[in-house]
């Protein structure tokens, strides 16, 4: 039978760093204050607990920061300048979605939030770009010559020289002989066979070439064999964007086994580390992630709905009213020839529908000329809303400056030119919902995981529940603190108290409240 919790028992839940006593009087249970340290006696006995230790402390104290979930990277400055230094100013690392934008726009945007943030840590996206890897390289040689000490590496299905060389350049020997790699890496993956990369040291095959490249030194080179790609690896479920739509409780016990393996096949000094994203939107999901075993979590799709995103206010909105249902799957852009798939917000755009046809249609067909008179009439009137030979011309000039060997192969094949116009529309989707373009509602392209219903679930009836309310730094840390309660009454129910809480004991809670429940400088981002 469910015990319902009065106001004295849920503050007495919500006090993190007081010890706590409860006691049963006239078969009912309550609390008793209890100083640190002192005899639990007779009766059920909450510890301390601190937000910092729901996962591993270590992440924490490696990355520099007081609270073990960061803010991941989500492309085309989505995962904003505002958001990463509102994540850095609470406590938490946020990434910068770099992929998409120019090295001159990347390069600008670092510079900004290291002279506001100061020491504050924070880190940028580095994303596998098999169609551009020479914008892959510039954007590593970036961070490099500028000192960013941390990357999320994401879609990678195998290591490449862009990623390894900015793992392992500078890495050095310490006075007391152990291995020093200034840079850090967490890896964002779904598949234990790509874990398993990122947890190896970095390719022998791949190391020479950098070293004849003249962009390592054999020392250099000769080190990296000391170290893995990615002490951290963050395990991607059933997330926005690129998913392989994993199920966490499957994935994760089985990257941490491969952790454990890893860890005695190279007999690491320092302990590897496996986090959790995907489907991180609520207290519930973050407190099963830390019981689990994760060592931190991340948040993606719920931060494009917060105020500090780089998201337009009509997509904030459109993100606001979504269900756990209203998601969809259709081609990447950057992947479109290999079949890729993103997972993106179908409800109130028409984006999933004339994505997925434009690659029904490069299946079918050989070649623009190819498409039957009616269809391509569709696609100009409907889809691209201007002539295809128009398209053209805009897409031919685009690579013309980023990347002239796509038009050499268009030009060799016809269907590769076809998929070049048709990822044109695939990539403007998305820069028509960041910007907000009125009059290309039905064609934005939001990417969307079923995490977003579970948090607009969670919010319902508080000050978040509506888009203008939602502040990604206040957000994360009620998921954490919320988290640590349920993690208490857990506790208490394993000594007997059958205590559970409900929606109204979970609700959101400003800053300032937790801060003053959890009662820790660190911890409160102060």
């Amino acid at each position: 039978m469910l015990n319902t919790i009065g106001p004295e028992m849920l503050e007495a839940l919500r006090r993190l760093s007081s010890p706590v006593k409860f006691v049963q009087d006239g078969g009912k249970w309550r609390p008793v204050p209890l100083i640190s340290g002192g005899d639990a006696g007779s009766g059920a006995f909450l510890p301390p607990i601190s937000l910092s230790a729901l996962g591993d402390a270590a992440f924490c104290t490696e990355h520099g920061v007081g609270l073990p979930l960061y803010a991941g990277s989500m492309a085309h400055g989505i995962a904003s300048e505002a958001l990463v230094e509102s994540m850095a100013r609470a406590g938490m690392l946020g990434f910068y979605g770099a992929a998409g934008e120019s090295p001159e726009h990347i390069g600008d945007t670092l510079l900004r939030l290291q002279q506001r943030l100061g020491g504050l840590p924070f880190g940028f996206n580095l994303i596998n770009s098999p169609n551009d890897p020479q914008w892959e390289m510039a954007v590593a040689r970036l961070y490099l010559r500028a000192g960013l000490r941390c990357v999320e590496a994401s879609a990678y299905i195998a290591l490449t020289p862009a990623l390894v060389l900015y793992r392992v350049k500078g890495i050095h020997r310490l006075p007391d002989g152990s291995v020093h790699a200034p840079n850090r890496v967490i890896a964002k993956v779904s598949r234990t066979e790509i874990a398993e990369r990122f947890f190896s040291p970095p390719p022998e095959k791949i190391l020479r070439r950098l070293v004849e490249m003249g962009e390592l030194t054999p020392e250099e080179a000769e080190l990296a064999g000391q170290i893995p790609m990615a002490r951290d690896v963050t395990g991607e479920a059933d997330s926005g964007g690129h998913t392989d739509h994993r199920a966490a409780i499957a994935m994760l016990p089985s990257l941490m086994a491969l952790r454990d393996a890893m860890q005695e096949r190279y007999g690491r000094a320092e302990p590897l580390r496996v986090g959790l994203a995907g489907g991180i939107a609520t207290p519930h999901a973050a407190a099963a992630a830390f019981a689990m075993g994760a060592a931190y979590v991340a948040t993606g799709s719920i931060n494009q709905a917060c105020v500090e995103s780089g998201s337009s206010e009509t997509v904030r909105t459109l993100l606001a009213a979504a269900a756990q249902t209203d998601v969809g799957r259709a081609p990447a852009a950057d992947m479109f020839e290999m079949g890729v798939t993103v997972q993106v917000l179908k409800k109130g755009t028409r984006f999933v529908e004339r994505a997925n046809l434009l690659y029904e249609l490069y299946r079918k067909h050989g070649s623009l000329e190819e498409l039957p008179a009616d269809v391509r009439d569709k696609l100009e009137k409907d889809v691209f809303r201007k002539p295809l030979d128009e398209v053209w011309t805009q897409t031919a000039a685009f690579f013309a400056v980023r990347e002239p060997r796509q038009l050499e192969k268009a030009a060799a094949n016809p269907r590769h030119k076809m998929a070049l116009v048709f990822r044109w529309y695939l990539g403007q989707s998305s820069k028509w919902a960041n910007q907000g373009a009125g009059d290309r509602v039905e064609d934005y392209q939001i990417w969307c995981g079923p995490a977003m219903g579970a948090f607009n679930d969670w919010v319902r009836g508080s000050f978040m529940e509506e888009a203008g309310g939602r502040s990604a730094p206040v957000a994360a840390k009620n998921i954490l603190f919320h988290a640590a309660v349920l993690q208490r009454a857990a506790l208490l129910r394993m000594q007997g108290v059958p205590v559970f809480l409900t929606r109204a004991g979970l609700a959101p809670l400003d800053m300032e409240t937790i801060n003053r429940y959890v009662d820790n400088t660190k911890e409160s981002g102060q």
